[in-house]
């Protein structure tokens, strides 16, 4: 998001962590239907071009979104789009997108009240590796003739008893509502936004062997001393990478393998 847009999902996101932390506000619930309304939005584009339309007063949108929630959904989440729809957004699509991020968020804030935040990030890393390693479970994920409702049982199939409840509320809605992305760029969204509940940066770290717990805490200090925050380390092991470790941070690279150390000796003797 650019400009006005990015200015009032801050707000946005500042109203959704006032309600949640002061209030005892069911936050499961509320992700339910902010997730609706995010249909809702995406169904009916006139709407959310009314709803956006910098020719109309704050208050009469904010009046219109009560008029057309009330009655549909809960109170709390009534009050919190129609804040929203005050804003000034720089793109129609943008309230949408906010109102998606603000459902995945309050999903997230209830595993995080429950103690369960780091499992869940945990989850939907290891639910993204299972996926591009699966090309015949993209497939059947991403299968546009599938129905969503086929969709969410395949998934709950694959997840129930063996994920958290928000990790497979989250992985459904991404599923059956993909909102155009792809599949990897959805998880990884969520990812981050898991991350950003505690102000942690993610890093994905690959190592020919598992790391020990030592091992993991010094890498995890090494790189919040680098990076200035305090770091999630999604651990993957992969034998190709000979030994060492290579750690990615958004689209940053740090390649400490062997293998990468023979590439580059390699293309230094073919120089």
């Amino acid at each position: 998001m650019n400009g006005a847009s990015r200015e009032a999902l801050a707000a946005a996101r500042e109203s959704l962590d006032a309600l949640t932390d002061n209030t005892p506000v069911d936050a499961t619930k509320l992700a339910d239907e902010l997730a609706a309304v995010t249909v809702l939005l995406d169904r009916e584009v006139s709407l959310r071009r009314v709803l956006t339309d910098p020719a109309q007063s704050g208050e009469a949108k904010a009046a219109l979104a009560q008029r057309l929630l009330t009655g549909q959904v809960g109170g709390e989440t009534a009050d919190l789009v129609s804040g929203m729809v005050r804003s000034r957004w720089s793109r129609s699509r943008d309230l949408a997108d906010a109102t998606e991020e603000l459902a995945n968020t309050a999903d997230l804030t209830a595993a995080q009240k429950a103690g369960a935040l780091d499992g869940v990030e945990d989850e939907l890393f290891r639910f993204g590796r299972i996926v591009s390693s699966s090309n015949e479970l993209r497939s059947a994920l991403t299968d546009k003739a599938a129905t969503a409702t086929a969709k969410g049982a395949l998934l709950r199939s694959l997840l129930g008893g063996k994920a958290h409840a928000t990790t497979e509320r989250l992985v459904v809605r991404l599923v059956t509502q993909p909102r155009g992305r792809s599949l990897e760029a959805g998880l990884e969204s969520l990812s981050k936004l898991a991350a950003a509940r505690r102000d942690r940066m993610v890093a994905v770290v690959t190592s020919a062997v598992p790391l020990s717990d030592g091992q993991k805490q010094r890498l995890g200090a090494a790189l919040a001393k680098l990076y200035g925050r305090a770091m999630h380390l999604n651990l993957d092991v992969d034998p190709s990478v000979l030994g060492g470790i290579t750690v990615q941070v958004g689209d940053e690279v740090i390649n400490g393998s062997i293998a990468e150390r023979l590439d580059e000796a390699t293309r230094r003797l073919a120089g």
